[in-house]
């Protein structure tokens, strides 16, 4: 996510860099809007047609290694492109986009595949916590730079895009010395040692290790004995469709809250109340710096108070914010140039940063955890790709022609941003059903689907659904294998009798 963070702040910072906007000829708008639609364009690519594949055949593990290996060829082009050169830039976007597609896709499925069930939600909302400190790393690079423009030159937007290599270089270091996900590998090939070993990183106990893989196998037996799985599958079952329509929502919804352009445009944004782009940038970075403050607070408060009660609050929260900073910015006098007065300057920018205390640990961190979790096995990796780069459709759609809007309507605007948000926190009140501490396998149960865990342990006969028997007395069964009702092992799925 440090990775997702960085990026999306990176075309942030070059815009309000003097030699970035000479070096393309100067853009005008439209043509900013399409650099920046080039991204969001490849990460749908990536996340809905790419993504879930790679993370489904190859692993959660290989799907990241595959963004972020393209972030890097993608860092190379924008960095080196020809003076004049847009289409180059344009390039990169895209296939940073179809990158951050691919590793967004499997990174929450990957944490959230590990994560106990009583903490998922904290786990997860360090996901988004380092989003916000991928946006801290570019801002401050970005502030630096500024200080010395003489020296850098050209490379005061070139220095902030080629730091985007180092997050993509220390995961694939690291990547090889993380475990996998125990489900990943009981579903393909019913690999139980090496899911065992993996969970064995991350449970307090052995019985905890063979409660959650017997679990998990009950709900893959279910899931392939009466649910189909791939696309196809996303809209057969009723269910899964109705959690995929409500994950759209959710994720779409982020996007037009108004941060989603905050991070792409705070720039443009700053520059009609402020003309000193040195004060933007650090605007821009103390931003990030908060952010990270901001978004902490879901890791003790998703768990706590639940999904449900931040996206509300939040929604609630993000539109009075921006009713006050339009009317700020839109009730007073502008000055000669076209700036505002210090004290107006000084309440958009404490509006904004309490616009972001707001969004952080609700929409930012939550929506994120909410789809990561919500879908079965069979489903997950294509349903998280698909409903997270839903952020990426809204957003394109958005960005294309929001700096015109902003042009033609100025601070206007953010009364459209106020709006959506009261709009989206009555919907998430009166239909998104609250899943802090459910455990993954049964969560249809509160869409109206099956308890997989009980409709599998069903068809394996297993006496406890939810706990393995483990232990080395005559009667005792190797932890490889389910004991049934009838006093049967199965092995590997495969059942042979006890020997008194």
């Amino acid at each position: 996510m440090v990775l997702y963070g960085y990026d999306a702040s990176v075309y942030n910072t070059v815009q309000g860099s003097t030699n970035w906007v000479a070096y393309f000829n100067d853009p005008n708008a439209e043509l900013i809007g399409a650099i920046n639609t080039a991204y969001t364009v490849g990460a749908i690519f990536g996340g809905f047609f790419l993504g879930g594949p790679i993370a489904d055949y190859a692993g959660r593990k290989v799907g990241m290694s595959v963004g972020c290996v393209l972030v890097m060829i993608a860092t190379f082009m924008q960095t080196f492109a020809q003076r004049g050169g847009v289409g180059t830039f344009i390039a990169g976007r895209l296939i940073i986009g179809i990158g951050q597609g691919v590793a967004l896709t499997a990174g929450p499925i990957y944490i959230g595949e590990l994560a106990p069930p009583e903490i998922r939600g904290k786990i997860m909302s360090f996901w988004q916590m380092f989003y916000s400190v991928g946006s801290f790393i570019a801002y401050w690079i970005a502030y630096a730079t500024k200080q010395h423009l003489k020296v850098l030159g050209q490379w005061d937007w070139k220095m902030v895009v080629i730091f985007q290599l180092l997050v993509p270089i220390i995961i694939l270091c690291l990547i090889y010395f993380i475990p996998g996900t125990p489900r990943w590998y009981i579903q393909h090939g019913n690999n139980v040692d090496k899911a065992r070993q993996a969970l064995g990183r991350v449970r307090e106990s052995e019985q905890d290790v063979e409660d959650e893989i017997l679990i998990i196998r009950e709900a893959l037996e279910f899931e392939k004995e009466a649910i189909s799985s791939g696309y196809s599958a996303l809209w057969k079952d009723r269910s899964v469709r109705k959690r995929l329509l409500f994950a759209f929502v959710l994720n779409a919804g982020q996007q037009v809250t108004g941060q989603g352009t905050l991070n792409t445009y705070s720039t443009k944004i700053y520059q009609t109340v402020f003309k000193n782009a040195s004060q933007i940038a650090l605007i821009n970075a103390l931003n990030a710096t908060c952010g990270i403050l901001f978004t902490l607070n879901a890791t003790w408060m998703v768990d706590r108070f639940g999904r449900k009660f931040l996206l509300t609050v939040g929604g609630v929260g993000m539109g009075i914010c921006m009713i006050i900073v339009a009317s700020v910015e839109t009730q007073t006098p502008t000055l000669k140039g076209g700036s505002k007065t210090e004290p107006v300057g000084i309440a958009t920018v404490f509006l904004l940063f309490l616009f972001a205390l707001f969004y952080k640990p609700s929409w930012g961190a939550t929506v994120w955890i909410w789809t990561s979790e919500i879908f079965s096995m069979n489903v997950r990796a294509q349903a998280v790709g698909m409903a997270s780069q839903t952020q990426n459709v809204s957003n394109s759609i958005f960005q294309q022609f929001f700096p015109t809007f902003l042009n033609n309507d100025g601070f206007f605007a953010f009364y459209f941003f106020a709006g959506i948000n009261f709009i989206l926190a009555a919907f998430v009140w009166f239909f998104i059903p609250e899943t802090k501490k459910c455990t993954l396998e049964e969560m249809d149960t509160l869409f109206g689907g099956s308890n997989h865990i009980e409709k599998g342990g069903n068809l394996l006969h297993v006496e406890d659904a939810r706990h393995a028997e483990i232990g080395h007395g005559q009667n005792s069964v190797n932890t490889n294998d389910l004991i049934t009702s009838e006093g049967r092992v199965i092995h590997h799925l495969h059942i042979t009798e006890i020997k008194e």
